[in-house]
């Protein structure tokens, strides 16, 4: 009898704890749900978890909840990742972006720096070739070696690439007389293989050059910069669909709201920004138009 009390007792409070809640939560908002975000390796790949530390802490603080950064090894992976589910938030460039938002439907654009709105490229080249900067396209880079940084990256390759077609008429592999052509993979890769004359020249994003320069990463008298290209929408947060079902409906307003009025100087220092604005995927028609193109 002492037995089939206890069992029966044990089968009581189980239900009890069932009922109250005390088990494990599974539904929207729950404390066992991570917020993993990833972001494009546009620059040297490693410290990547420690350069993004500060974003993770802020929005940890401004969302209650907890919030962990994925390192991605390539800008293919930070797309797969995405399109997965393996994180749900990412900060991609504009390329990048567009990718990741037609193979997740529902996923959007929400955030961009104010200076990703007016992105350019600029191409440079090693003191030894003698180009200086000019206000018309560089033609003497045909006879050069050229390397581009990743082959997924905005201002590294796509865009470059579309001006180089608009300026010549031929395609890069038609236009570079020197084969075959660099990926460095990076920016700040491609700045300093330039700068050492590794290779005579190549294109990277206006930002990463300035960076550098300004930090004494960069010798701007042996990486010099020859031309810049018109601007265009370039980096951005996309955020997955599942977002609302993990949180609750209204989490991706609430998370875009968070970034737009971030001032947290460490955050906004690990994405290179000092504002971030509200965007939408209109933004970036113009760069899904030009990839478009390039596919033909």
């Amino acid at each position: 009898m002492k037995m089939n009390k206890m069992i029966a007792m044990a089968g009581a409070l189980g239900g009890l704890l069932l009922t109250t809640g005390c088990g494990k939560k599974d539904g929207p908002g729950s404390g066992d749900q991570v917020l993993r975000f990833s972001a494009i390796p546009d620059e040297n790949t490693t410290g990547q978890v420690e350069r993004f530390k500060p974003v993770a802490d802020y929005l940890a603080k401004e969302l209650g909840v907890k919030v962990e950064f994925v390192p991605a090894s390539s800008y293919g992976s930070s797309v797969e990742k995405f399109s997965n589910g393996d994180v749900h938030l990412a900060w991609f460039g504009g390329v990048t972006g567009v990718q990741a938002r037609e193979a997740v439907e529902g996923a959007r654009a929400i955030i961009s720096g104010k200076k990703d709105l007016a992105f350019k490229s600029y191409f440079v080249a090693n003191s030894s070739t003698g180009l200086q900067p000019s206000d018309s396209f560089p033609v003497g880079l045909a006879d050069l070696t050229f390397t581009f940084g990743s082959s997924s990256s905005t201002s590294g390759c796509i865009m470059p690439t579309h001006y180089i077609m608009k300026e010549t008429g031929k395609l890069p592999d038609d236009f570079f007389q020197k084969k075959p052509i660099g990926h460095s993979g990076a920016h700040d890769k491609t700045a300093k293989v330039v700068e050492d004359g590794t290779f005579q020249a190549g294109v990277l994003s206006y930002g990463k050059y300035e960076s550098m320069v300004k930090d004494g990463k960069l010798d701007p008298t042996k990486c010099v910069k020859v031309w810049e290209t018109p601007t265009y929408a370039d980096y951005n947060f996309t955020a997955h669909p599942e977002l609302n079902k993990m949180f609750g409906e209204g989490f991706v307003t609430k998370l875009q709201d968070a970034l737009e009025k971030c001032e947290d100087e460490a955050a906004l220092k690990a994405l290179g920004r000092k504002k971030l604005v509200k965007v939408d995927d209109e933004v970036f028609a113009g760069i899904a138009n030009v990839m478009e193109k390039l596919k033909k």
